[in-house]
C-alpha cells in the first residue's frame, strides 16, 4: 500500500498483483516499464519473476527491481546477476524511490531508442535501396524459409521472374535518372498489386523476383497476369520499345515440385527458363514453367 500510494504520488499509474504467478499474467497483457518485486512471494519468487520476464523478447526493455531486507545483500547479487537493473530496501525510502524510477526512465528510453535503431538498421540490411523492396540478401533468406516450410508441411507456393521489356533501350535513350525512376515505378506496382503476403524483392538491374506462398499454378498465372497487366495500366512512356509504347514486363513462373526441385536454385531457374521463352516469344507475356513449354 505505501508502495503503491508513493508511486501514485510521483504520476505514474500502478498495477498491483498478490504474488509472482499473477505477476507474469498482467505483465505478459500490459508489458509495464517498470516492475517492483519482493524476493518472496507464492507462486514464482522475484528471481523466477525477473529471469521469465528477461527470457520474453516479445515486449519492450521492462526495468526490474528486486524489494529485499536491508541486510540481505545475497539476494540482491543473485537477482543482479539474474536480470534485475537495481534493489530498494525495507522500509521504503521514498526519495530512493523517486531515483530508482529516474534511472529507470533513462535506462528503458534508451533501449527504445536501440530497439528502434536496431529495426531499422535490420530493415535498411534487407532493403534495396534504389526500389524500396527486398535485396538480394533478403530474398535468399525467404526463399530458403518458403521452400523449408513447403517441404515441412507440404505447402504449395510459386516463384516468378519479372523483366522489364527493353530496359537498356529506355536507359540509353531516356538517361538512367529516369530509368531509375521507372525502376522504382515498376517496383511499386509489383509490390501493391498483389496480396499482402507476397514478397517482392529486386533480382538484379531491371528484373524483379516476387514469392507468392500458398499459391497453386493457376492461382500464380492469375495473380501474376494482374501485375502483367497493372505495369501497362501505368503507362510509363517507352519510346525505345519494340512491344509497346509504354513500359512492359516480361514474367516466367515456377510452381514448387518436389519431386523436381531439390533445393532452391533448381526452382529459381525454372522460372528463369520460363521468363526467357517469354522474352523469345515476343515479351509484354506470361509463361509457366513447364506447362506453357
Amino acid at each position: 500500500m505505501i508502495l503503491r500510494k508513493s508511486l501514485e504520488k510521483l504520476g505514474h499509474m500502478v498495477l498491483e498483483s498478490e504474488d509472482g504467478n499473477e505477476a507474469w499474467e498482467k505483465f505478459q497483457h500490459w508489458g509495464p516499464d517498470v516492475v517492483i518485486s519482493d524476493w518472496l512471494m507464492p507462486g514464482k519468487n522475484g528471481l523466477d519473476l525477473c529471469n521469465a520476464i528477461r527470457s520474453d523478447s516479445s515486449v519492450a526493455y521492462t526495468y526490474f527491481i528486486l524489494l529485499t531486507a536491508l541486510n540481505d545483500k545475497d539476494s540482491v547479487l543473485r537477482g543482479l546477476e539474474a536480470g534485475a537493473d537495481d534493489y530498494l530496501t525495507k522500509p521504503l525510502d521514498s526519495k530512493e524511490l523517486q531515483a530508482r524510477l529516474i534511472s529507470a526512465t533513462r535506462v528503458t528510453n534508451l533501449h527504445r531508442e536501440l530497439a528502434r535503431l536496431n529495426k531499422e538498421l535490420f530493415k535498411e540490411g534487407r532493403t534495396d535501396p534504389l526500389t524500396q523492396v527486398g535485396n538480394r540478401r533478403f530474398m535468399e533468406e525467404e526463399l530458403q524459409q518458403t521452400f523449408d516450410r513447403a517441404i515441412r508441411y507440404s505447402r504449395s507456393f510459386a516463384v516468378a521472374l519479372c523483366d522489364i521489356d527493353y530496359f537498356k533501350n529506355y536507359n540509353d535513350q531516356m538517361g538512367h535518372q529516369t530509368g531509375d525512376d521507372a525502376l522504382r515505378k515498376v517496383a511499386m506496382i509489383l509490390k501493391s498489386s498483389g496480396r499482402l503476403g507476397d514478397y517482392v524483392f529486386r533480382y538484379g538491374g531491371e528484373e524483379f523476383l516476387v514469392i507468392l506462398p500458398g499459391q497453386s499454378e493457376e492461382k500464380a498465372r492469375l495473380a501474376m497476369e494482374r501485375r502483367r497487366k497493372a505495369v501497362i495500366d501505368a503507362s510509363i512512356h517507352h519510346p525505345s520499345s519494340d512491344v509497346a509504347e509504354h513500359i512492359t514486363i516480361s514474367i516466367g513462373v515456377a510452381v514448387f515440385d518436389r519431386n523436381i526441385d531439390d533445393n532452391v536454385d533448381v526452382l529459381v531457374q525454372r522460372a528463369d527458363a520460363a521468363l526467357y521463352r517469354a522474352k523469345s516469344d515476343g515479351r509484354n507475356r506470361l509463361v509457366v514453367h513447364p506447362s506453357d513449354e
